[in-house]
């Protein structure tokens, strides 16, 4: 199914984002953990790529046995840091082959170990670029990154919407946001895409906390800031991981229950491949029962 005709029949959207084992991994290991995502019947899933599409191969694997084995509907995400056209091409047949109708497209990270990777060498340099070759080619449903604080790339969240607005024209059917903390910075940011005419879904990103050093990694990467009581919550509990994990359950419940309150399109959980804490949000915020 194209997930916009999701969209369309209802609201919210809940959904997953996962991601497959490493590579020195059997990718057997992934499967109990679907299984437990199939039980909590999300509306669909992603499945991550990543850095420099070091899993590819794995991301349309897992992505085509979430559709056509558990008959969840699924999204593959796709980025062209390091691949040629020709490979972009080889891997948009490959997703079409296994009945995968969505993809999310982005730049993508680095590949590990190289700071200093030269973007410029790309078949395409932007997101927005590979978003046009796949709409011209293909009849996927095409989801984007949104930044609600700008890209840790863009000086100015200004510049950083302009490029928004520039991958919405080019063909992009719905928004997925990064990580944010704060509601109340995305409900500005809402406010400042219709004001450039961004009328697609955008659904909001949310990160369950936890482990303290981890989301101070994953910040300090992509820019997203730490609300003073989250910083408060983490000096309290970020000693000891089963407190840690309980406190950024309840603070992710509490920011699902105040967007859903105020009418947003989805909520696409980054589950961090872990249905227990996914599926304790989802009863907080009476999604399931």
């Amino acid at each position: 199914m194209n997930l916009l005709d999701l969209f369309q029949k209802k609201k919210p959207i809940i959904s997953f984002e996962i991601f497959p084992p490493k590579l020195d991994t059997p990718i057997e290991s992934i499967f109990s953990t679907l299984e437990q995502f199939k039980e909590l019947k999300p509306d669909f899933i992603s499945v991550t790529y990543g850095a420099g599409g070091s899993a590819k191969d794995r991301t349309i694997e897992i992505a085509s046995k979430i559709k056509n084995e558990y008959g969840i509907e699924s999204m593959a995400h796709l980025t062209c840091v390091g691949h040629s056209k020709d490979e972009i091409d080889t891997l948009l047949k490959a997703i079409a082959e296994h009945n995968l109708e969505n993809v999310l497209a982005l730049r993508g990270d680095p590949p590990a170990n190289q700071p200093d990777f030269d973007f410029s060498k790309n078949a395409f340099q932007y997101a927005n670029e590979l978003i046009a070759h796949i709409r011209s080619k293909n009849d996927f449903c095409i989801a984007a990154a949104a930044y609600v604080e700008g890209h840790a790339d863009s000086k100015r969240l200004k510049d950083d919407l302009f490029h928004l607005k520039q991958k919405v024209d080019t063909g992009v059917d719905f928004l997925v946001t990064q990580l944010f903390f704060d509601n109340r910075i995305y409900y500005d940011f809402l406010d400042k895409t219709s004001s450039i005419g961004i009328t697609c879904p955008i659904t909001p990103g949310i990160m369950p906390i936890f482990k303290a050093d981890q989301i101070k990694r994953i910040t300090s990467l992509c820019g997203a800031s730490l609300p003073a009581k989250l910083v408060i919550m983490m000096d309290k509990y970020g000693d000891n991981d089963d407190d840690m994990r309980k406190a950024g359950i309840e603070y992710a419940s509490n920011q699902i229950r105040d967007l859903i309150d105020n009418g947003v399109d989805g909520i696409h959980l980054l589950t961090m491949n872990r249905p227990k804490s996914t599926k304790e949000i989802l009863i907080n915020t009476g999604l399931i029962r």
